[in-house]
């Protein structure tokens, strides 16, 4: 008489291996022993059923944790695809006591699917219950215990002037320290002296992505990585670390430690000090204060009061609606400028594109060269001549790669195309030479920017950065009812 061969039951497998234990406990090796311990309790594993995370991904959330996500969608299926999860160890399944708990109760209660530990066997009884809710509380000790000595041991370093994260644009890794990168230092100048010469961050954001400058993922460096560069003291030989690990906003967090290190600078201190200073006014002028009704104006961020400086911001209307928007000076709404310099938006717009018509016209105007033009200038066409030179080295590259039978022939002719058109583009973007321009050159350069700025559809946050791609400032005289315009190249 034969017996009935017990039931084999459908298990899945997850693995991870965090960084501490990656010698130990290799994905290979704890898929192994999940394997013998499946074959020795009549459990099949699939190989769909294998869900095993990226090597170094933490166990202290499971939000980056894509394959225990889609684990755990799986589990949800119905019918219920298999009867038990095996881990080589509790800890690879969570070390928060948080997950841990939820998971489990979810996967062993609601969807009758056993959590095993193939190597820390626990009965079926009452105590088993208190033994696992001990390892995975040593589990998440150690792990916050690690991360703390981990966290001290990155604030020391960042204490006495030592990186902690990879280099950024600029810099570039040798034996632990940052030193420039002479592909991308020019970048990193090139930013500081754009935008302290009047250039906005957009503008300078697409001016790089014409030159072909990328971020080391690839992508373009956007408004919001101009202003990350902006801020960073790494540029003026500093180091930057948040112990907290609190890095919103770190220009601006006292919790940030700025220490002094012994890398190379790329910019000075002074236009350095000139750009925050511009910036905390860029900040202040469009920030939730200045921004109540959400309105933009072409000449926003423009125009300065004649007695301080500051910059004229957006007032609220009138409450009974007549007159409409106005701008003040900001310190004199603050209390800290003694003259009033408040002005209807529409009148002094309207006046501005007058003045700059009449202008244009008579060509009887001044046109400022901000200080380091030259120098700006040279970084630019230095930096253009350096992409240009990175994509014929790569024409020599591709030569190479198909006289040594590497590529096609056909190959060979795609990837030139495309490397001769690059070149073709970096060339055509070539800026004019910084030479002196006459008022009639200047005027003819900007006609059509003109009359964009006169289209009375027109966009305002579009002709915002049209003005400030040739006026570095309007400075109005409420006392003498005017107002002077720089014009700048």
């Amino acid at each position: 008489m034969s017996s009935t061969p017990p039931e084999l039951r459908i298990g899945a497998a997850y693995i991870r291996v965090s960084t501490d234990d990656q010698l130990e406990y290799s994905p290979e090796s704890q898929l192994d022993k999940i394997q013998s311990y499946a074959k020795a309790n009549g459990i099949v594993v699939p190989p769909e059923f294998v869900f095993m995370e990226e090597e170094g991904r933490s166990g202290r959330s499971t939000k980056k944790r894509t394959e225990f996500n889609r684990m755990i969608g799986t589990a949800k299926r119905k019918p219920k695809p298999f009867d038990v999860l095996l881990l080589w160890k509790f800890s690879r399944f969570a070390r928060s006591r948080e997950d841990s708990i939820l998971y489990k109760s979810m996967l062993r209660r609601d969807l009758g699917i056993e959590v095993v530990s193939v190597s820390e066997p626990i009965g079926e009884d009452k105590m088993s219950i208190l033994i696992e809710a001990m390892i995975e509380a040593m589990d998440e000790y150690y792990s916050i215990n690690l991360a703390e000595e981990v966290r001290r041991g990155m604030t020391q370093r960042a204490k006495q002037g030592k990186p902690n994260t990879y280099a950024p644009i600029g810099y570039r890794m040798q034996d632990g320290d940052y030193i420039p990168d002479p592909d991308t230092a020019p970048i990193v100048r090139k930013v500081y002296e754009d935008f302290v010469s009047g250039r906005g961050l957009l503008q300078i954001s697409h001016a790089l992505t014409t030159l072909g400058v990328r971020t080391r993922f690839g992508n373009p460096i956007d408004n919001r990585g101009i202003k990350y560069i902006l801020r960073n003291p790494v540029y003026i030989g500093k180091v930057r670390w948040t112990p907290t690990g609190r890095t919103h906003r770190m220009w601006n967090n006292p919790e940030t430690l700025v220490i002094d290190a012994g890398h190379e600078p790329l910019v000075s201190r002074a236009l350095y000090d000139q750009a925050q200073a511009m910036l905390d006014e860029r900040e202040q002028r469009y920030g939730r204060y200045s921004r109540e009704d959400g309105q933009p104006f072409a000449l926003k961020g423009l125009v300065r009061c004649s007695c301080c400086g500051a910059t004229l911001t957006r007032q609220k209307g009138r409450a009974d609606g007549k007159g409409g928007p106005s701008l003040q000076c900001h310190n004199y709404a603050k209390g800290r400028c003694p003259e009033s310099h408040s002005i209807q938006i529409a009148k002094l717009t309207t006046a501005v594109l007058e003045q700059i018509t009449e202008d244009f016209r008579r060509l009887d105007f001044a046109i400022l060269s901000a200080d380091g033009q030259q120098i700006k200038s040279s970084n630019s066409a230095a930096l253009l001549a350096r992409q240009i030179a990175r994509e014929e080295q790569k024409l020599e590259r591709i030569r190479d790669a198909y006289e040594g039978g590497v590529d096609t022939l056909e190959e060979y002719r795609q990837r030139k195309a495309a490397i001769e058109q690059r070149i073709a583009a970096l060339r055509a973007s070539a800026p004019p030479p910084a030479e002196p321009i006459s008022p009639a050159e200047f005027a003819a350069a900007h006609a059509a920017d003109l009359k964009r700025l006169k289209d009375p559809d027109g966009d305002p946050t579009e002709q915002n950065e049209v003005l400030r791609g040739f006026v570095r400032q309007i400075i109005f005289d409420r006392k003498n009812s005017g107002f002077v315009i720089q014009y700048y190249l």
